[in-house]
């Protein structure tokens, strides 16, 4: 092989590493770049389809550290009555809930974050209905809960059923605070004496 040769093979060496190179950098921007950082430099990524790819799923599963509880309570309120009904739940935290009135009442879901000024409350649902039902996923630590007031003439009965992961409840009504411990899944399963 000749002095010539030689340059020819380097330089073609040369040649090929620098095109493979810039190759990869074209690779690495238009494809890369935007399916796992969702950085479009080139606009190649919305494009292609390929802008979100490496998103991550929403987990379907979210583990919680509070214990799993079931609570049902009911009141009676009388013609212009109201009751308050929170429980203590941390953010993240979930409670499935189900009330229902006799007739229509006056209902404003909301929440008091842990640390808020006094009578500061965020409010998550209202209006006039004979019941609601669904669930509810705390934005913030603190106390959540529903307000019910009876607007008509007559009685009205209120029943709330929910499970979900709380560490306690209160009631607030005729300005009297009253804590509640609502029942742990564990203590409903306790199994009765069987009649034999």
């Amino acid at each position: 092989m000749t002095t010539t040769e030689s340059a020819a093979s380097t330089k073609r060496i040369f040649l090929t590493t620098l095109a493979s190179l810039v190759a990869a950098m074209l690779i690495l921007v238009a494809v890369v770049l935007p399916a796992e950082y969702q950085l479009d430099l080139l606009g190649t990524g919305e494009m292609l389809g390929l802008l979100g790819l490496s998103r991550e799923a929403p987990t379907a599963v979210t583990n919680q550290q509070a214990t799993f509880r079931v609570d049902t309570v009911s009141y009676e309120l009388g013609s212009f009555e109201s009751v308050e009904y929170k429980y203590r739940l941390e953010q993240g935290a979930s409670l499935v809930f189900d009330w229902q009135a006799t007739s229509a009442v006056v209902f404003e879901l909301h929440a008091e974050p842990d640390g808020a000024e006094a009578g500061y409350a965020e409010t998550f649902a209202k209006g006039r209905s004979p019941s609601q039902r669904g669930t509810y996923v705390a934005q913030f630590p603190g106390i959540h809960g529903w307000f019910w007031e009876n607007r008509s003439p007559t009685p009205v009965t209120v029943t709330l059923i929910t499970s979900g992961f709380y560490s306690g409840a209160t009631e607030f009504r005729d300005g009297f605070e009253t804590p509640m411990l609502p029942s742990t899944a564990a203590e409903l399963l306790v199994d009765e004496p069987s009649a034999d």
